[in-house]
């Protein structure tokens, strides 16, 4: 799963990094200070409001949140660095930890289980009171944007009408009549957890991969697993069903600082981008990435204004 590179990868490998699916990196290694700054990335940008240098993952989104983040900074005064598609959640991690990053945009369910596996926190208030007491002294995190870019089962809205679903509950009345697809290993990782928790049990399990969301499209399989944020959902008028169980756990764009090198002026301008920031307007940003072919840092701008923060 792409997001949940955090979960998939810490069930595979315990100690390896969570890194999500998306773009590769340039060439050359992105934590050089020496080099210079990725294109499109915010430079020094001058001003009394500290320094920071903002990472990011290997992938558009993560690139995105990074841009906005480092251009909401420099509007504040402060003078900012990007290191951009730095690869792992392991690497990136750790230079938050010893300061070689000041900041990165997180997932904060994603971060828990990477830091704490067995914590069964599932909504945002619990997984982020966890990370507050699993987080070692150097690092902290700001308060979650209502952004998330988390796991779905999602349907057309055909279907949706047809069966009249609006949850994971409605879904278990006619889960046997319908196929569901997801990655490969989607049906060991959820096949008993869907049964204990909704009794979900489906005709049949298809692994489609990334081709989910146009799977679902053409009815080759009715109901699939598909991120919230992925912008086929608009493209192809899908629907994620309600997880009222929170089966699937928080994934809230969440800050994560290191905390001895974050300034008041940081901390503030981060917890006005992350009250601005929805799972709708991530979604519609990525439309742009992803369909139209635009820049992140482009998008990022055109947010940051249109949302009075830069």
């Amino acid at each position: 799963m792409r997001r949940r590179f955090g979960t998939a990868a810490v069930l595979l490998t315990a100690a390896l990094a969570l890194t999500a699916c998306g773009g590769g990196g340039g060439g050359g290694n992105p934590l050089d200070t020496s080099s210079a700054a990725p294109s499109g990335s915010a430079t020094a940008g001058g001003g009394g409001g500290g320094k920071a240098v903002i990472g990011s993952f290997d992938f558009d989104e993560s690139v995105l949140l990074g841009s906005i983040y480092a251009q909401a900074l420099e509007s504040k005064g402060v003078q900012v660095e990007e290191k951009q598609r730095i690869g792992s959640r392991e690497v990136v991690y750790d230079q938050v930890k010893s300061g070689g990053l000041t900041v990165v945009p997180e997932y904060n369910g994603n971060l828990l289980a990477f830091i704490d596996l067995q914590n069964k926190a599932s909504t945002t208030d619990d997984v982020n009171a966890a990370l507050k007491e699993k987080l070692p002294a150097e690092l902290e995190v700001l308060a979650s944007s209502p952004a998330e870019d988390k796991d779905t089962l999602s349907v057309t809205k055909d279907t949706q009408a047809k069966q009249s679903l609006n949850s994971m509950e409605d879904l278990a009345k006619v889960s046997k009549t319908m196929t569901v697809g997801g990655p490969p290993e989607f049906k060991k990782r959820w096949e008993a957890r869907f049964k204990e928790v909704y009794g979900l049990q489906f005709k049949e399990w298809k692994p489609t991969g990334p081709t989910t969301a146009d799977a679902i499209k053409d009815g080759s399989i009715q109901v699939g697993n598909v991120f919230s944020t992925d912008p086929k959902m608009t493209a192809n008028n899908l629907v994620p069903l309600q997880d009222p169980k929170n089966i699937f756990p928080a994934q809230n764009v969440t800050p994560l600082l290191n905390k001895a090198a974050a300034t008041d002026t940081i901390r503030t301008t981060l917890d006005a981008v992350s009250a601005k920031l929805t799972t709708q307007s991530l979604q519609d940003m990525m439309q742009k990435i992803s369909v139209n072919k635009d820049e992140p840092a482009t998008v990022a701008k055109e947010w940051l204004t249109s949302n009075g923060l830069a």
